[in-house]
């Protein structure tokens, strides 16, 4: 049997692990010989065709030629309306872009461990909603991996954390990636890992401070002179890289000086700490609203708090370490690569998921071993819901509620409306508002009644949620007779023809 694989698949980095024999993950070397494969994808167009190029010679060619480069897709996923045309005018989606980062990941696996590849846990963000955890899940499929589990961050972070030696704690993860935020809560115990409340914001990343670095630089740069700089999309580009880098440094030194060309004049642009520190505050804030909000929702004290976990390159910023040392009143250690755990946390899943399913002898003694004794639950990030009237106007009737353990089965009652109803449109939603406006319809189905009852007849509509964030409903009447059930079938995602076409699509491309 083929070993499984753990991917993270970032906004900005992507990391690949796999789980040794000696039950210890360890991260794979790409093509380049590096531990890290930038999430950025340049299309070559030769005579015609694509020829996408991944990873750190995509990223040096930004600048140069930003119109055939796609960087941030991770920020796409699950968005059916957004799409990239090529230089060769071949369109993709979101998930066809991630997925020819997937296939080159899985290559790069191959290539390490010297034998195919087909099955990976892939992590995604814990406030990812549904749209966007199918979305990932397809791509996957569409780069011809087997995804045995979407596995969320801050759960495989604290898996790399925990497995090393018994502990019983309480452990706050806060994971500032790329492109998305999340805190998650949860309790380690006896190998149990078991998530209490988890919230986030998937627009907050590094990202968001890379610009507010780029406006810093900007506004010095037309203070010394120059103009329009936003409207040249190739120093765009490259301003972005230099934020980039700048904001690398500045967590090691207080101030530094970016050296850039413009429109034939060189300008040098003095950036303190203190500065960017000054021009990121909302963001900074809106980390500690989300925090405040995980921990007042879980019951638990800061004092109660005996580690913080901190995930991805922008926990390294020294405001960040600060702001969780004044809330948990003790000194933050890293004590896991903040790069490297959620890969690793990702192969640990797909080794145990593995040695669940197979009673072979290829399964080693120490990775059966970690099987039976780690038990890994988690919960829902979003509430689910559905549509129903109430005094005559539409609300949002919340059935599994946000928090909830996973797996779950939840239950309401609701009633029909008029007498001699024929069915009952059942739409299932996501979100936590009572408002129809600020929630999603993630799917729908119409299920048909008798015809022959009275109005305001019970109804009882369930739904079922498993790991695999599949939602299966039932509608029964107040015998518990079933009418009706269905699987939500996603709107915003792809459906399987699409998914088995962009599979075609991507299997054809030389991915350098």
């Amino acid at each position: 049997m083929s070993k499984a694989i753990g991917i993270d698949l970032g906004t900005t980095y992507s990391a690949v692990s796999v789980l040794s024999e000696t039950g210890q993950p360890q991260i794979l070397l790409n093509q380049d010989g590096e531990n890290l494969t930038p999430s950025v994808v340049f299309f070559q167009d030769f005579d015609g065709k694509d020829e996408p190029l991944v990873g750190i010679q995509a990223k040096n060619m930004a600048a140069s030629s930003p119109e055939a480069v796609v960087q941030y897709v991770k920020r796409q996923m699950g968005n059916p309306n957004w799409k990239f045309d090529s230089p060769s005018d071949t369109v993709y989606t979101a998930e066809e872009i991630s997925a020819i980062i997937l296939k080159r990941l899985k290559e790069g696996a191959e290539n390490a461990l010297g034998e195919k590849v087909e099955d990976v846990v892939i992590t995604v963000p814990a406030y990812f909603d549904d749209a966007r955890r199918t979305a990932t899940k397809h791509a996957g499929e569409i780069a011809g991996l087997n995804v045995l589990r979407v596995l969320n961050e801050p759960t495989a972070a604290a898996l790399a954390y925990g497995i090393s030696a018994e502990k019983n704690e309480t452990v706050l993860v806060y994971d500032l990636g790329g492109g998305t935020f999340d805190v998650t809560l949860m309790k380690i115990k006896d190998g149990e890992f078991d998530v209490i409340a988890t919230d986030g914001d998937r627009n907050l990343g590094g990202f968001d401070f890379d610009n507010a670095l780029s406006m810093i630089i900007a506004e010095k740069m037309e203070e010394q002179g120059a103009e329009d700089i936003y409207t040249d999309e190739h120093f765009t580009a490259l301003l972005r890289e230099k934020s980039e880098n700048t904001k690398r440094g500045l967590t090691t030194v207080e101030k530094t000086n970016v050296f850039l060309d413009y429109k034939g004049k060189s300008y040098k642009i003095p950036v303190t700490r203190g500065e960017f520190e000054d021009a990121t505050k909302s963001l900074m804030n809106r980390t500690e609203e989300l925090l405040d909000d995980v921990v007042e929702e879980s019951g638990i004290s800061w004092d109660e708090i005996d580690q913080v976990l901190l995930i991805g390159g922008s926990t390294r910023m020294p405001m960040v370490q600060r702001k969780l040392e004044e809330k948990i009143g003790k000194k933050i250690v890293y004590s896991i690569n903040p790069d490297e755990a959620v890969a690793q946390g990702a192969a640990i899943q797909a080794a145990l998921e593995i040695a669940n399913k197979s009673e072979g002898s290829d399964i080693s003694d120490t990775v059966r071993g970690l099987a039976e004794k780690l038990v890994v639950s988690d919960v829902t990030s979003q509430a689910l819901g559905t549509l129903a009237l109430s005094d005559g106007v539409k609300r949002n009737t919340i059935i599994i509620p946000k928090n909830s353990k996973v797996p779950n089965k939840y239950s309401e009652y609701f009633s029909t409306v008029v007498d001699n109803q024929q069915n009952v449109l059942v739409e299932v939603t996501q979100g936590d508002d009572e408002d129809p406006q600020f929630v999603t319809v993630i799917g729908e189905s119409t299920i048909k009644l008798p015809g022959d009852w009275p109005a305001g007849t019970a109804l009882k509509v369930t739904y079922h949620y498993d790991v695999d964030q599949t939602v299966f409903v039932e509608v029964h009447d107040s015998d518990n007779h079933l009418l009706g059930t269905f699987e939500v079938e996603r709107q915003a995602n792809l459906d399987k023809n699409a998914v088995e076409l962009a599979s075609r699509k991507i299997k054809d491309l030389t991915i350098d």
